[in-house]
């Protein structure tokens, strides 16, 4: 049994592809017998400052100011001080600005410091936000430094980012924890009859799920859907996940509500909103294809993607690296050249017109991202590194 201090800027209620990511391994430490404290921030108020949730401590430091898609927390540093001390193992989430002063501690005290990366941080331009990226950038290489190890989703990922290309002397691909609820008695018939899908109304139906964020390429998709209107004229995209009041994503919103309004209107976009893992278990069976259409490398998986190919739904998704790679490993889908809306718009009619070439194994893709599986091979490189830093 291992004390495991997990460290993240935002956790639970907050919902990102990093927070599943975190809160599906740390209950999965908890299964298998090890004590895990999550430390992190305290950005809503409403929820405890401390909590236990399916055994996992939770820990939110006050937040005093919020910078871009940041936040200060003037008692950061002390709860580091306490929780590295009285933890065997620190798992640091990157990209976080705090990370550094973590694993530098964890050097102090003679534990074991592991950098999970989730992606290369790229905010909208702006000299801002060109200045966070630098902070950014700087703060990552600092905690690389000090920290024993790092972790990524794919080899492919890390072959393709500049950060993690300086690395690979201590660098392990792990691919992520997938996994989802089962969906309620009756609610797949239940969001299939809020949204008129076949066979009383709407079809084909292409899901998104993500939050509205100007790297997810949303207008991709929105300049793709005339042509596959031109050719299924009743389709319908649902939008699963926030799309208001995104942090830092306002502008981008603004930019393109006016073209999602014209399709609201017509019945060929509606938004679903922040969905529990349950809804979301209802919301994949009612899709005939998932795009996943981002533009940049803030995109290092698409873990929505092994969710929807659980529900034998194939996937449309970016040739970026790592995106492109659940496709590719599973043949369930097609990948299509980053921004390309004509590509895009082939690629979904291609799959729309021959979908069973595109299904496979469901329970043999669970059984590769299955939580408790990612968690065992995470701690086969705790062992590992714990006998290189006795």
């Amino acid at each position: 049994m291992m004390k495991i201090l997990t460290v993240l800027t935002y956790y639970r209620p907050h919902t990102s592809g990093l927070t599943i990511y975190a809160e599906r391994l740390a209950e999965a430490f908890v299964r298998r017998g090890h004590e895990v404290t999550v430390l992190t921030s305290h950005f809503d108020p409403s929820t405890p400052a401390q909590e236990f949730r399916n055994g996992v401590k939770i820990v939110r430091a006050p937040v005093a100011l919020r910078i871009s898609k940041g936040v200060i927390m003037p008692t950061f540093g002390l709860l580091a001080w306490k929780y590295v001390a009285e933890n065997d193992l620190i798992q640091l989430h990157l990209p976080q600005f705090d990370a550094p002063g973590f694993a530098l501690r964890a050097r102090l005290f003679g534990k074991v410091s592991i950098l999970t990366y989730h992606c290369d941080l790229q905010l909208p331009g702006g000299f801002f936000n060109n200045l966070v990226n630098k902070v950014v950038d700087f703060q990552n290489s600092s905690a690389a430094a000090f920290a024993n190890h790092i972790v990524t989703y794919t080899q492919d990922y890390a072959d393709n980012s500049p950060f993690l290309s300086r690395y690979k002397h201590k660098l392990t691909p792990i691919l992520p924890p997938v996994q989802l609820p089962p969906a309620p008695r009756g609610a797949i018939e239940t969001l299939a009859g809020e949204n008129q899908i076949f066979p009383e109304g709407r079809w084909p139906v292409i899901g998104m799920a993500t939050r509205f964020a100007s790297e997810k390429g949303v207008e991709i998709l929105l300049e793709a859907l005339p042509e596959i209107l031109a050719k299924y004229p009743n389709a319908q995209v649902l939008f699963a996940g926030q799309h208001l009041n995104v942090m830092g994503e306002q502008a981008y919103f603004n930019r393109l509500s006016p073209i999602i309004r014209k399709f609201e209107e017509s019945g060929h976009w509606k938004f679903l909103g922040n969905l529990k893992p349950e809804q979301m278990a209802a919301y994949y069976p009612n899709l005939d294809l998932l795009v996943v259409s981002s533009l940049n490398s803030t995109e290092a998986f698409g873990l929505v993607q092994i969710e929807a190919m659980l529900n034998n739904v194939p996937c449309v998704a970016s040739a970026l690296p790592g995106v492109r790679r659940p496709v590719q490993m599973t043949g369930m889908g097609l990948v299509t050249p980053i921004g390309d809306a004509k590509a895009l718009a082939d690629a979904v009619l291609q799959i729309l017109n021959e979908p069973q070439k595109y299904r496979r194994d469901s329970a043999e893709i669970a059984t590769v991202y299955d939580p408790d599986s990612i968690a065992s091979e995470y701690e086969k490189l705790f062992e590992k590194l714990k006998k290189q830093n006795p």
